[in-house]
Order: structure tokens, then sequence, then C-alpha cells
């Protein structure tokens, strides 16, 4: 009935004072809603519920007895089994560290087996300068084994059933707290390297064979093309019987 009077005395109201009057009722309006936290504006659940990644070792323990001379065959299959392991969860800045006892009754044949796990590495693949060699106390240790180690990414998941508000009432019409809660648990779960989720892995070095090649060819002015005999190229010309 109010708003009814108001609206009758805005017509007898210069045009103005009509809008002046008409812009104040929609203050008042608005009034009656609740104000929004920005705090809690965060619609995207990766900013919502963030996965975090941090770092952790893992080691291989390799036994040496005293007076070997290598790696028993078991512990070969076990030093590749972990670089493979390493390997699919490097993001390619990691370092495989292999520490051999110092001052054990074992040391020699623990160099022995050091330079047969570096040997067995680098002919896997590795390159020498991801394959690191040092050295750790082990005095109070009879027969201490080679460890061989890597720092891994490890992925830990939101806690997830945060439910403070009535879902049949959101004026606001914000998302409830817990949407996407669970699809980034389930992704931390999931990934196989974890590094993924901080950035893109590092490149592989690009091979020079060719590419040496062309460029040469390029500072002597001649065809960079590569040549093709005449199995290699395609007719353009029709054949008829």
């Amino acid at each position: 009935m109010t708003e009814l009077l108001n609206v009758k005395a805005a017509r007898r109201l210069s045009p103005l004072a009509a809008a002046l009057l008409s812009v104040s009722l929609i203050g008042c309006t608005h009034e009656h809603f609740a104000k929004v936290d920005p705090n809690f504006d965060l619609i995207n659940p990766a900013e919502r519920h963030p996965i975090l990644v941090s770092q952790k070792p893992s080691t291989l323990s390799v036994g040496v007895a005293k007076g070997s001379s290598g790696l028993s065959p078991k512990a070969r299959a076990d030093l590749l089994g972990f670089a493979q392991r390493f390997r699919a969860g490097d993001a390619g800045d990691s370092k495989l560290v292999v520490a051999a006892p110092s001052g054990s009754g074992n040391e020699i044949a623990a160099m022995h087996a050091v330079q047969e796990i570096r040997s067995l590495l680098i002919d896997n693949g590795f390159a020498e300068s991801s394959v690191t060699v040092e050295a750790y106390n082990a005095d109070s240790e009879a027969q201490p084994p080679v460890r061989v180690s890597y720092m891994r990414y490890v992925a830990e998941g939101p806690e997830c059933g945060h439910w403070p508000t009535n879902l049949a009432w959101e004026p606001n019409n914000l998302p409830m707290p817990n949407l996407g809660c669970a699809n980034q648990r389930n992704l931390a779960a999931m990934v196989q390297n974890p590094g993924d989720l901080l950035g893109p892995r590092a490149m592989t070095g690009r091979s020079n064979e060719r590419r040496d090649v062309v460029w040469d060819k390029y500072q002597k002015g001649e065809r960079t093309a590569s040549q093709k005999n005449e199995d290699s190229r395609v007719s353009t010309q029709g054949g008829g019987s």
C-alpha cells in the first residue's frame, strides 16, 4: 500500500524528482539481499580444493657382501625396476643418487657394486649427468648396503565432506562448498606423475644429426631437401593401358 501511494505521489512530481524517488526505492529493495563474502567467491574447484604436491625420498637398498665383485641377479632386477619407476615419475629435473658406504668392512665390494650400478643405468638410457655418486659414513654397520635414491613427487588430495550450508536455499547463487572436492581428491589419487600438476615436463635433447647436415648445406648455398630415388618419387603422369 505504501509503495502504491509513493507511485501516485511520483506522478504529481517533476520528472527529475520521480527519477530520484525511483532510485531510492530500488536501493531499499537491494538491502533485503545478503552480502556476498569476496573470500568465498571461488567457483573453480581447483582453487577451492587445491591438490598439495610435495617431494619425498624413495630409496632402494642394495645388499653387498664382503668380498663380492658385483651385483647379484636379483639386485640387478631390483635396480632396473627401481629405475623404471623413477623414469615414470620423473619430471625431467631429478637425479638418481648412488650412495656408497665409507669406512665399513665391505667398502671395496661396495665400490665395485657402485661402478656396476652406474654402468647398468647408463646402458639403459640414463645420461651420465643424471646419476650422482656420493659416500656416506657407515662405521657402525658390518656390511651396510649401497643406497640408490631419488626425490619423487607425491600428491595429497583435499579433505571432502564439508556441508555447512543448506543446498535448498542459496539466494546468492553460489556453488556449494563441497562442489568438485571429490574430483580433485580422485585426481590426486590417480595421477601417475604428480609433478605434472606443477607444470610441463622438461624437453629431451634434440637430435643433431639431420639438423647439422641441413645447416651445413644452407651455409654452402646447396639444396637442403633430401634426395629421393625413382622408387620413392610420386608419379604425376597418368598411365593408360
